[in-house]
């Protein structure tokens, strides 16, 4: 379908490999890109892969966050829209707001979307209001103890603290009893406070080991909305998303339909535009499931989604946000296989998964059939201890689950990163383990099965020799 109203040119407000995803997006429609770094991303490949380049100086994560400074800058190189990525601004409705009022689309949802959604009590209400069920708990965000405490004892122990305006684990505390709830209440909110600049908590009712199944969905402009399936993303280290996974091997299908139903119903009625992700936890003993948040931006796990369907997701919120209708009707959709995304962080499995920045002295990312790799990172890249740990994400399509699990071990196998350590032991144990393999696992897998696991590094030899031996195998194989 003809663009009618094609961007000038899109300024990424973002690093690494999303600003490079979205860079790629970019030039498939033709449409000049603008990169934006810190003086710790100098030579990342995002910063060379864009048209332009602009060093923010001073301090390295508020050169992603000064949303005055990137709009100005938009205006000055004669960029008309910006794509905020996720992270840092993507959820900021000033920032969206800002935009608008200089004459900048911001490619993502309308404000006042991000500014409902960001507020999880009031978003809560809302989406009751539109028949999603959501888990018991407090109505309003909560400031003082005392009212977390009544609440606690009015739904039962155990409850958990949640940030009323943040997410990723920040200012989640499980509590198990009335004596703890004072302490863990002081501890969250003054975690809360430092990562989203306010400290209020709700309180709401804990599940045993649900699921975490999320729903992706893309809106127009024209009151066109389809959703791309479920993803399971129960396999999670302290609320942080470790491997996501689509469709969700053992969800029923009478769940399912209900699930990706309610949520394309709810996000017509309130008439959401550009891509979001309904997330909910599901009791697949009772088969209830709640609405837990939304998120209003591309997610980190879009690719799967993409591998299952075949639709881009990146090329869809640019056409959205230049006025194009959906080129397509949620009948048009097919869904085919399994997909599964894994992400590789520079954390150390033998100190706790401590993040750990540095240099990689050696790299070489799988390849072959069914293979994805996203990531920005590359051999004598120094990863900077500023920014989240993850560096590169892996994901694996296959007919089968079946397939999908042997063709995740071959690529994790074949993965070699040396100089610092990362998490792909983990990945290796765990699709190992047969209760992954048969998808028995909620939000407390990693929880029960961490101190089982072998984390210890597999033993290479020589890494560099090892890397240079498996590339010159492929040339060979394939006549190169």
């Amino acid at each position: 379908m003809e663009i009618s109203k094609m961007f000038k040119k899109v300024l990424i407000a973002n690093r690494g490999e999303v600003a490079l995803r979205i860079i790629r997006g970019c030039e498939e429609l033709n449409i000049p890109t603008v990169a934006i770094y810190s003086q710790a991303d100098a030579r990342s490949l995002y910063v060379k892969k864009a048209q332009e380049a602009y060093l923010i100086p001073g301090d390295p994560i508020k050169a992603y966050l000064d949303y005055h400074k990137i709009v100005e800058l938009a205006k000055a190189v004669g960029a008309d829209a910006i794509h905020p990525g996720y992270g840092f601004l993507a959820e900021n409705a000033d920032f969206a707001r800002y935009c608008e009022q200089n004459g900048i689309t911001f490619i993502g949802p309308k404000p006042e979307h991000i500014e409902l959604f960001g507020d999880k009590v009031r978003a809560k209400k809302v989406m009751r209001e539109l028949g999603l069920k959501t888990i018991p708990g407090s109505e309003e965000p909560l400031s003082d103890v005392k009212k977390a405490l009544k609440v606690a004892d009015e739904i039962g122990y155990p409850v958990l603290l949640k940030s009323a305006f943040g997410g990723g684990g920040r200012g989640m505390r499980l509590v198990k009893s009335p004596e703890e709830l004072p302490s863990q209440f002081e501890s969250a909110y003054r975690e809360a406070s430092a990562f989203f600049s306010r400290g209020e908590l709700f309180v709401e009712k804990y599940l045993r080991n649900p699921k975490h199944i999320e729903v992706q969905i893309l809106g127009d402009k024209f009151g066109n909305v389809v959703h791309l399936g479920e993803r399971d993303c129960s396999i999670q280290r302290k609320h942080q998303k470790v491997i996501e996974i689509t469709p969700c091997p053992v969800l029923p299908q009478e769940i399912r339909s209900k699930i990706l139903g309610q949520s394309l119903r709810a996000m017509m009625q309130v008439g959401y535009e550009s891509a979001g992700t309904l997330e909910f936890l599901v009791d697949l003993n009772t088969g209830e499931f709640y609405f837990i948040e939304m998120n209003t931006r591309l997610q980190v796990e879009h690719t799967i989604s993409e591998m299952v369907t075949g639709i881009d997701i990146v090329e869809n919120m640019l056409r959205i946000a230049m006025g194009e209708p959906l080129m397509f009707s949620q009948a048009d959709i097919t869904f085919r296989g399994y997909a599964a995304e894994f992400r590789i962080n520079a954390e150390d499995p033998l100190r706790n998964f401590a993040p750990s920045p540095g240099k990689i002295t050696a790299y070489y990312s799988p390849g072959g059939p069914g293979i994805r790799m996203d990531g920005g990172v590359y051999k004598d890249y120094i990863i900077p201890p500023y920014y989240d740990s993850m560096i590169a994400k892996m994901s694996v399509w296959a007919l089968s689950w079946d397939r999908l699990i042997a063709r995740a071990r071959r690529a994790l196998d074949e993965f070699i990163v040396r100089g610092v350590p990362t998490n792909i032991p983990l990945h290796r144990e765990i699709v190992l383990d047969p209760d992954f393999i048969e998808g028995r696992f909620g939000i407390h897998f990693l929880e029960q099965k961490l101190q089982s696991y072998n984390l210890s590094p597999k033993p290479d030899q020589d890494p560099e020799t090892t890397a240079l031996v498996l590339a010159a195998a492929i040339a060979y194989y394939y006549g190169l």
